[in-house]
């Protein structure tokens, strides 16, 4: 399994998670990826969120700076490139079916949820749908384990190594 243990979310994490999202945080389990600064970046949610709902989205990139950067990636037609490129490379595709069997297995820690078996986040195995998703993984799982995660982030000018929580732009 590819999880890294996960701080437990705290009340400070709470209220930093609120004012990123601009709404309550649901579903949290802890904080598996944090920017340099200490504040969370990505958070692991429960597979059914507390109202019944079940939700795929195990690693839920939250940082206002990358998910500006995944939202212009998207918007400048990247998946498309990263699309073609999937299905194109053989070697690609085998390492992005593994980074989809090993979010379900993280996420298959904390219980299965019949509607969503099978289901990852970000169009994996075989899509590209969601690079928010892909990064999310990527930040929280490490570099090797989501390629098309990492790639994003490597083209993206947020960079987790740089905090710009402070910066009312977030955009790095």
């Amino acid at each position: 399994m590819t999880t890294p243990p996960f701080a437990p979310v705290n009340d400070a994490d709470l209220a930093v998670l609120q004012a990123q999202l601009g709404r309550p945080a649901r579903g949290v389990l802890g904080v598996a990826a944090r920017c340099v600064c200490g504040n969370p970046t990505v958070v692991a949610t429960v597979p059914r969120l507390p109202d019944g709902t079940p939700f795929p989205t195990f690693y839920y990139l939250t940082h206002p700076g990358a998910t500006i950067a995944m939202s212009k990636l998207e918007a400048d037609h990247v998946m498309n490139v990263f699309a073609e490129e999937l299905a194109e490379d053989e070697e690609l595709s085998a390492s992005y079916e593994r980074a989809h069997q090993a979010y379900l297995a993280d996420r298959a820690q904390y219980g299965e949820v019949t509607e969503i078996e099978g289901i990852s986040a970000g169009g994996m195995p075989t899509r590209v749908k969601c690079l928010h998703a892909l990064a999310g993984h990527a930040l929280a799982a490490g570099p090797g384990v989501n390629p098309i995660g990492d790639r994003a982030l490597e083209m993206s000018v947020w960079s987790p190594d740089r905090c710009v929580c402070a910066d009312p732009g977030n955009g790095g």
